[in-house]
């Protein structure tokens, strides 16, 4: 068993009391519908054909003594130890008729007859004549009467055990889909939860469309592996060693012949999987991009139909899904060669094998009417599991697929969330000879050096790419310093806690993120800890109250997916109501006012007076005359910090920053107002 399959052990044994006790009904399920087959195979041969045994004439008046010109008979199964018999006779069918023969048989053979007189030919060549009379009827039916009401016993527990049966098999799958569902559950908890304490650079390099594909799509196949094809798989199992047994008690050899179907079984599973395992890796792989792709396409709809690109969206979209659609259909050739015909096959060999050496007298003997029917019965239950097991290894293979996708997810090494509470830090913040690099090789950060203290206020400011987010997600410990080390209150913010670090500390990004609910639940995020008057204070100091109090729910007006009925000032305010609530010792501002219209500029500007009071600072700049106040500016190029200072002591120095401000107050100038010309080119 390899490791995913351990892993899909480990959560199901989480239930395995009732899953074994499902077990335990299957197996019962299993016996009382196998007992049918015994059940039949003795009425036929006992009951229905059972009348050609010998009779003898016997004197005792009882409901298996048959009355029958003048004398009494008695069958010679029926007569009681010592009880007195008299001569021997026989009832044989030939044809559609039957016929009483006032003596027994020589030996048995193919029969014929002529008026009164019935013929015996043995297949050596032997022949033997007896005086025969034909039986009415009414004749007939005397001799089976004794036979009615055993018959009708063993038909009455014949549909008992199929109702038994049916009733074990809603329990054992009742009981399956519960415990499924539990276990699933369970999984898609962990792996949910596991989301939140992956790095951020996990989703820096696979989209959120396929994250959501592992959580929803590869943990319903996992649902199916538990409950339809372990269900079969063990059913299989059960009723295939329970049909050997039972075949090796009608006759051994019945039961050698259909011993090499378990080889085959395993043999047809081997190269199933082996063609299976990669058609289904790609399927999930494509299908994890066309979720990913539908996820980026919704996402970014203006953009695609604003620059026209609906076509281009549709094309590589179709090109995905044609993908798909070609292993789709590979897998169903596969399913198709190797399931219900390649069985029905295998099935009808065996029962010409049967019949060629019993019907042919290859092995010198004959088998009753009733073990044959029994033997047939068997093999036709047989390869019900059979088709069961092999349909579902293509359900088997995209569960364990899926399964090695979520645990492959589960195994990224995460940050384990940490309980209790930080106290509230003054918030002094040093960077000391740090250097950093995404992918380990191109430093975006080079020998950073600089000290923030409580209550100061710090501006970012550089070209794109120059490193300005870089030291956020440091000091935010998205990413971990390779060299150097930053200290907050002098204290390695290594070892910190990244849940207790952050505790403390806010962050009002360029474009806000909004969830669904209301307004005050997203000042809030539903933190007990921060009361209705809490969320109303922030939005008042903030200056956002009376605009969200004239909207039809005031504070509680339902807010859609990323805020889309917000304008994006309205949103923005939200998030700085947000961070003023949580009341951080460290604030964040990664360019919060760089999409913001004048007018709400200056509301949000009298917002930062009142975030900024009390606690350490970042701003990442855009516009150059939001900082003017800030008590230090750190001007970066290429990772590394080339000016460093307050406003007016970069503005003597005329240096980079010198420049970039007489870019933006000349193009201010021009523009009326406007956003800046080719400050996105300086500043973004």
């Amino acid at each position: 068993m390899g490791y995913t399959g351990k892993r899909l052990l480990q959560y199901a044994s989480l239930h395995k009391k009732p899953i074994l006790f499902a077990l335990l009904l299957l197996l019962a399920a299993v016996c009382a519908e196998l007992a049918g087959p015994m059940i039949a195979q003795r009425m036929i041969d006992r009951n229905i054909l059972g009348i050609e045994q010998s009779w003898y004439e016997t004197q005792t008046e009882d409901r298996y003594a048959v009355p029958y010109n003048g004398a009494r008979y008695k069958r010679a199964d029926h007569l009681a130890a010592g009880e007195a018999q008299g001569g021997e006779v026989r009832v044989l069918q030939v044809g559609r008729s039957f016929y009483f023969v006032g003596q027994p048989l020589a030996f048995d053979g193919s029969r014929s007859v002529e008026g009164t007189t019935l013929a015996v030919k043995a297949e050596d060549g032997r022949a033997a004549s007896y005086p025969a009379v034909k039986l009415t009827a009414a004749e007939l039916y005397g001799f089976y009467k004794p036979e009615f009401r055993p018959l009708l016993l063993m038909a009455g527990l014949y549909f008992g055990l199929v109702v038994v049966s049916a009733l074990l098999t809603y329990g054992v799958r009742f009981v399956l889909q519960v415990s499924a569902n539990r276990i699933i559950r369970k999984m898609r908890g962990d792996v949910f939860a596991h989301i939140q304490r992956l790095p951020v650079q996990y989703f820096d390099n696979l989209p959120a469309g396929k994250v959501v594909s592992r959580v929803t799509n590869d943990t319903e196949a996992i649902r199916d592996l538990y409950v339809t094809v372990l269900a079969n798989f063990f059913s299989g199992i059960v009723y295939m060693a329970a049909i050997l047994g039972a075949l090796f008690l009608l006759d051994y050899r019945l039961g050698l012949m259909a011993l090499p179907i378990v080889p085959l079984l395993v043999v047809w599973i081997k190269v199933y999987r082996r063609f299976a395992s990669r058609f289904n890796h790609r399927i999930r792989s494509l299908l994890s991009d066309i979720n990913g792709m539908i996820n980026e396409s919704i996402q970014g709809m203006p953009i695609i139909q604003a620059f026209r690109r609906q076509k281009q969206t549709m094309k590589e979209f179709g090109e995905l899904n044609d993908d798909y659609f070609k292993y789709q259909n590979k897998m169903l050739n596969l399913n198709s060669i190797t399931s219900h015909n390649l069985v029905n096959v295998i099935r009808n060999l065996i029962f010409i094998g049967v019949i060629w050496m019993y019907g042919g007298g290859v092995l010198g003997t004959m088998i009753t009417v009733g073990v044959l029917y029994a033997f047939v019965d068997y093999m036709n239950r047989m390869f019900q599991p059979v088709v069961g097991i092999v349909n579902q290894l293509a359900n088997l293979e995209t569960a364990l697929v899926s399964a090695e996708r979520v645990f492959s997810l589960l195994d990224e090494k995460g940050t384990e969330v940490t309980s209790g509470k930080l106290d509230r830090y003054k918030g002094n913040v040093a960077f000391e000879n740090v250097r950093f690099a995404y992918n380990g090789e191109d430093d975006v950060l080079k020998n950073i050096t600089f000290e923030a203290k409580h209550g100061e206020t710090v501006a970012l400011v550089g070209h794109t790419g120059s490193g300005k987010s870089s030291i956020l997600n440091l000091l935010f410990r998205f990413y971990d310093v390779e060299h150097g080390r930053i200290t907050v209150d002098g204290r390695d913010v290594r070892d910190i806690p990244k849940q207790l670090l952050r505790q403390h500390m806010g962050i009002v990004l360029q474009d806000p993120f909004l969830f669904t609910g209301t307004i005050a639940s997203n000042v809030s995020l539903d933190d007990p800890s921060i009361t209705r008057e809490t969320v109303e204070k922030a939005l008042r100091d903030v200056g956002a109250y009376e605009m969200f109090r004239q909207l039809p729910g005031g504070i509680d007006e339902p807010v859609l997916e990323k805020g889309s009925t917000l304008s994006a000032g309205q949103r923005q305010l939200i998030s700085f109501a947000r961070a003023l609530a949580f009341n951080p010792a460290i604030l964040i501002l990664d360019e919060a006012t760089a999409s913001i219209d004048t007018e709400t500029e200056s509301i949000i500007q009298q917002a930062l007076e009142v975030l900024k009071k009390g606690r350490t600072t970042f701003i990442i700049a855009h516009r150059l005359s939001t900082i003017r106040s800030a008590d230090q500016i750190l001007v970066l190029d290429h990772g590394r910090i080339v000016e460093r200072g307050s406003h007016d002591e970069l503005m003597e120095q005329r240096g980079r920053y010198f420049q970039m401000y007489l870019l933006q107050q000349g193009g201010a100038r021009s523009q009326a107002g406007d956003v800046p010309v080719g400050s996105g080119a300086a500043l973004t």
